[in-house]
């Protein structure tokens, strides 16, 4: 089972990124991406990546991101 722990701070998501540890992403209480992790972050974007190609964009100011941890 997965635990969810809410990334708020830029040390947050500079953890992530080391850990390569997969996100949920959700904008208005939907889930918009899943499974993919955060390559690189700003203060305005947060940048997921699930695929060799597949890259999405998110504004940290109108979403919220879960790392998704295994207990």
């Amino acid at each position: 089972m997965a635990a969810n722990r809410r990334l708020e701070t830029d040390r947050d998501f500079q953890e992530a990124i080391e850990k390569e540890t997969p996100v949920r992403v959700f904008r208005d209480d939907h889930m918009i991406d899943s499974d993919s992790i955060v390559i690189r972050f700003d203060d305005t974007i947060v940048v997921t990546q699930s695929g060799v190609s597949r890259l999405a964009y998110h504004r940290r100011d109108e979403c919220e991101f879960f790392e998704m941890r295994k207990r």
